[in-house]
């Protein structure tokens, strides 16, 4: 890809939507690139399947999950955190394809964010009914890097709010294409995804993919 992934294509330029300080939107961004993104995601997926996993409390996630990169998040009875190995197979992930990488560096660039490395991308299934409640991501080793997300499939309902659980949460419908970079005074804002609505989309079906991008090590 080249350093800009809208050359020639002005009029495809996404918008950039401030939703606080050091977080935002950009509406599309991932359009140009999509037949790669899913030509590697079903690469990744054909050696580490989805699958869902289970809480420290022993609840089992309703989005299914898996990883690419140098690590991979992971959660179970013992806690979470991040790994080399994924559990399933008992070999490292899969490496990140050359497309993700150029996609998260060049999306955090342009969120404001300079230099972004990122080493990990946890890869989440929604199908509808599925969520995922308000958290924070504090599992990383370098807080000073953002959090880089990508929407592909159906729409979602993205829910952004403050660095206290208990601070009012925003709404934002993110379509396929779309990328949330927060970091900076918003790295550990708490966010979370409401229950996916049905749907069919022309080339994932009914199913929203979101690759998050990480710098955890």
């Amino acid at each position: 890809m080249s350093t800009d992934l809208f050359d020639g294509l002005p009029d495809l330029r996404p918008s950039r939507e401030a939703i606080a300080e050091g977080a935002v939107l950009l509406r599309g961004f991932a359009k140009p690139v999509e037949d790669e993104l899913i030509t590697a995601l079903r690469e990744i997926v054909a050696q580490a399947s989805f699958r869902h996993m289970l809480t420290p409390g022993g609840h089992q996630m309703s989005v299914a999950m898996t990883n690419c990169g140098d690590a991979g998040w992971v959660t179970d009875r013992s806690g979470y955190r991040y790994d080399t190995i994924d559990p399933d197979s008992r070999k490292p992930w899969p490496p990140m394809p050359p497309s993700f990488l150029s996609l998260a560096k060049q999306a955090a660039l342009e969120a404001g964010f300079d230099n972004f490395a990122t080493d990990a991308c946890l890869i989440n299934r929604y199908q509808p009914g599925a969520r995922m409640s308000l958290h924070q991501d504090r599992d990383e080793g370098d807080f000073g890097a953002p959090i880089v997300s990508v929407s592909l499939g159906l729409p979602a309902t993205f829910l952004f709010g403050g660095l206290k659980r208990s601070d009012k949460s925003q709404r934002y419908r993110l379509e396929h294409g779309d990328i949330a970079v927060w970091g900076g005074p918003a790295r550990l804002a708490f966010h979370g995804v409401a229950p996916l609505a049905d749907g069919e989309h022309a080339v994932l079906g009914r199913q929203r993919i979101n690759l998050t991008f990480r710098k955890a090590r």
